[in-house]
């Protein structure tokens, strides 16, 4: 005889309302056909965990570990195996077998068993918020209805691709200052502890009044002397901090709106969350999403903030029977040309290609931008670092000089 077990479900009745309960079978695949027998739509079907010695330790994960290419590589792998006639089943399990990705690779084996047993693509998807995110996930539920889902995995695929293509472009942009910054920082806090301390002794032997900016570095020479670790401490502390609250509401209030009004980046900021919002928006009304829906969904994933409540303005607006392009145009963060084209888009009914022209108008913006960035920020940086190293060396011989000019005097 079969060994059975006790499983525990999910499932939505006539009503579509969602019911939970355990039962105990066999297999999954035996609770899935008991369930659909009984009038029930499988939502989620898991075995129950035994108690004891079996309980499963696992330790919290400080976030996702399967990054944004990952998921365009499975997608478009995902597209190409169900347009060659292979069945979801089978690419699944070849997916999995085939991805490097250890956790990834747990996820879609997790994923095929569901399916397996009954469940929808998206549902599995659904019940791991951390890798897929909502818009990957609303994108494919429209497929599946649709009976588009190899090209919905496709679409899916060229908006991450696109999106990891701009993110190592700031990436790439803002390495060299941030590297210059770290290093400025290093050596003067090097000067500060081990070459100022050297020449204290030299002044103090002279029995003369110090110029004002060697007695300035000689105070902070001595400060750092007795700061220096609780000062590294508290710069740990506040990066790990930041990392934590960063993505807080409280804290995106404040921070958002001032990273849009930062001389030069900000404009950067704003195109970058602008291409954001037209590329997810465009893929969303490709495959087939109501538009309430994308610009919920949407709203979330611009990046920013001040879009955010634009956004959801705008699917005020747009609730209560108003066109796309005129609330748009109440927003600052929304250039005339955005509205101006959306509204061609609109009036000849192709407003979801009009949004991919736009991401692709400000991808390119953000390209040129931060290559005119990184030419200019090389020679800024370079001057800052020998400014902070000329002016330090200048005060530690400034001393010197005044007695020479006193001998010379006598």
């Amino acid at each position: 005889m079969a060994t059975t077990a006790t499983f525990e479900y999910a499932v939505r009745d006539r009503g579509g309302k969602v019911v939970t309960g355990k039962i105990e079978a066999d297999s999954p695949a035996a609770v899935a056909a008991k369930l659909k027998s009984m009038g029930y739509a499988p939502l989620q079907i898991t075995k129950q965990k035994s108690g004891g010695l079996n309980l499963e330790i696992s330790l919290p994960k400080l976030g996702s570990q399967v990054k944004l290419k990952e998921l365009a590589v499975f997608c478009r792998q995902f597209s190409t195996m169900i347009n060659a006639g292979l069945s979801m089943l089978r690419a699944l399990s070849i997916l999995e077998e085939q991805q490097p990705n250890k956790e990834f690779s747990k996820i879609i084996g997790e994923m095929r068993q569901k399916v397996e047993a009954g469940a929808a693509l998206s549902i599995t998807m659904a019940d791991n918020p951390r890798v897929f995110p909502p818009l990957m996930v609303n994108m494919i539920k429209a497929g599946e209805v649709g009976g588009f889902l190899d090209q919905v995995l496709l679409q899916i695929a060229d908006n991450y691709e696109s999106e990891v293509k701009l993110r190592s472009k700031v990436k790439s942009a803002m390495t060299y200052p941030v590297a210059v910054l770290i290093m400025a920082v290093l050596l003067t806090m090097g000067m500060l502890l081990f070459v100022v301390p050297t020449f204290t002794g030299l002044f103090a032997s002279m029995n003369a009044e110090l110029p004002a900016p060697t007695r300035i570095l000689v105070a902070l020479s001595d400060l750092l002397k007795v700061g220096a670790v609780p000062l590294v401490l508290l710069s740990i502390a506040g990066f790990f901090g930041w990392m934590r609250v960063r993505h807080h509401d409280s804290v995106r209030n404040i921070v958002d709106p001032l990273k849009l009004k930062v001389p030069v980046f900000g404009t950067l900021f704003q195109k970058i969350a602008l291409a954001r919002f037209c590329r997810n928006l465009g893929t969303m009304l490709a495959s087939g999403v109501p538009i309430l829906q994308s610009l919920d969904i949407v709203a979330d994933t611009s990046g920013n903030v001040v879009v955010a409540r634009a956004v959801r303005d705008i699917q005020e607006s747009v609730r209560r029977g108003e066109s796309l392009t005129e609330p748009l145009r109440r927003h600052d963060v929304f250039p005339s040309m955005v509205s101006q084209m959306l509204a061609v888009g609109e009036d000849t009914g192709a407003l979801d290609a009009m949004l991919h022209k736009i991401a692709e108008f400000y991808d390119d913006e953000v390209d040129a931008m931060t290559d005119q960035m990184t030419a200019l920020i090389e020679p800024i940086m370079i001057a800052i670092l020998g400014g902070i190293v000329g002016s330090m060396i200048v005060a530690l011989y400034m001393p010197i000089f005044s007695i020479f000019d006193h001998i010379g005097a006598k």
